[in-house]
């Protein structure tokens, strides 16, 4: 007769116990832990379909149109100034003099020297006058005649470089008041009155200031060759000219591109080493806001306004190299969709390829998801700032 398993135990209280713990572990497992969990809820949307203005973002500096460096063009002790620095200069106003002091003395001395000359150039025209007359009566010889023709010819030259010496001491005397040459932004003052300025068209003339105007403004920044090529084909009219293509601008510390202008300039080459070329916009700046050496960015419309699809960038998933988003079918079952990403859009990323307008997109909850599970979709609706049916412009990575 085999032996009980209770046989060891010597306490008759414990054996209904220790059956009862036995019978419930022989007992088949509860029908709540085999069952399925539940598919998990998203929200769904189709996408959102809007015209769109294809526009590439790029980053430049702002540049100013003119830029000059005031240097004196005569030496001479700097005597005054009439300027504060960083202020708004007008073209002509005096920003600099020098002593003129000196200048006025040899303007002087010129004038009288060129009195002297034409006092000589009249006693030989009237010596001349008279040879002739008596040429004509044989009462000189021909000789005395030239001689005089001579010395007419000798005063007027001497004439001559005296006026010419007077001018350039005008000149050079009106060189003392350093007037702007462009309006703009003046920087600050290189030298202190009492200062010996050095003058001249030489390479050691000092620098007195520095003026870059600000009233419009130029924008550079460079192009990638295959975005250039794509630009050009767009723009170029039928005499190969690419001309007042609009941009839009906007600060680092904008969200907006609210600031308008248009290129004036295109390079005639694209640079070996980076693969790019440069391109110019001139940019209205009546407020002065924007300062030579800052940086912005600029939206260059890329292609005429399409209509496209758009889904949030939430919704967008990564395999590898590539993109996709989960759609819903008709039995509520995942199923991804590999899609071609384009540009930004008021938040909203563009799809190019790989979706269509029936499609239902998770746009929340793409995280509890897997493809081919059963989801519990709630309809959604996608966000966008822009009205549908309005171009809107876009901008690259």
């Amino acid at each position: 007769m085999p032996r009980s398993r209770f046989a060891n135990i010597r306490n008759p209280l414990l054996l209904p116990l220790m059956a009862l713990a036995l019978a419930g572990c022989n007992q088949p497992q509860s029908e709540a832990h085999t069952a399925p969990p539940p598919a998990p809820q998203v929200t769904v949307a189709h996408p959102v379909k809007k015209v769109v203005a294809d526009e590439a973002e790029y980053v430049g500096r702002f540049v100013a149109v003119d830029a000059v460096e005031v240097r004196a063009r005569v030496s001479g002790y700097l005597e005054g100034i009439h300027f504060k620095d960083g202020q708004i200069v007008k073209k002509g106003d005096l920003l600099f003099t020098i002593d003129p002091r000196p200048f006025q003395n040899v303007l002087d001395e010129a004038r009288a020297k060129l009195e002297q000359a034409k006092a000589n150039l009249a006693f030989a025209e009237s010596d001349l006058a008279r040879a002739r007359s008596l040429v004509r009566g044989t009462t000189i010889t021909e000789q005395s005649f030239d001689q005089r023709v001579q010395a007419k010819r000798v005063a007027e030259a001497s004439m001559n470089g005296q006026a010419a010496a007077v001018r350039q001491a005008a000149l050079d005397l009106e060189f003392t008041e350093l007037r702007a040459p462009v309006t703009g932004r003046i920087g600050e003052r290189r030298v202190s009155t009492g200062n010996l300025v050095t003058g001249g068209a030489g390479g050691n003339t000092t620098l007195l200031a520095t003026i870059r105007s600000t009233d419009p403004i130029r924008f550079e920044f460079t192009m990638d060759e295959t975005s250039y090529l794509r630009f050009l084909r767009v723009h170029k009219n039928a005499s190969g000219v690419v001309a007042n293509v609009p941009v839009k601008l906007r600060l680092i510390d904008e969200k907006g591109f609210s600031h308008e202008g248009h290129l004036d300039f295109i390079d005639n080459a694209i640079d070996r080493s980076s693969g790019a070329i440069r391109l110019r916009a001139e940019v209205p700046n009546p407020d002065g806001t924007f300062t030579p050496g800052m940086f912005a960015r600029i939206r260059v419309p890329m292609a005429p306004p399409a209509e496209a699809l758009l889904v949030p960038d939430t919704a967008i998933g990564t395999e590898q190299v590539r993109k996709f988003v989960l759609t819903i079918d008709g039995k509520n079952v995942a199923q991804p969709k590999y899609v071609t990403l384009g540009s930004v859009v008021d938040g909203l990323r563009v799809i190019t390829a790989g979706l269509s307008p029936q499609d239902r997109v998770i746009i929340n909850g793409l995280m509890r998801v897997r493809p081919g599970a059963h989801v519990a979709p709630q309809e959604g609706a996608i966000a966008s700032a822009a009205n549908p049916g309005q171009p809107t412009p876009t901008k690259s990575d």
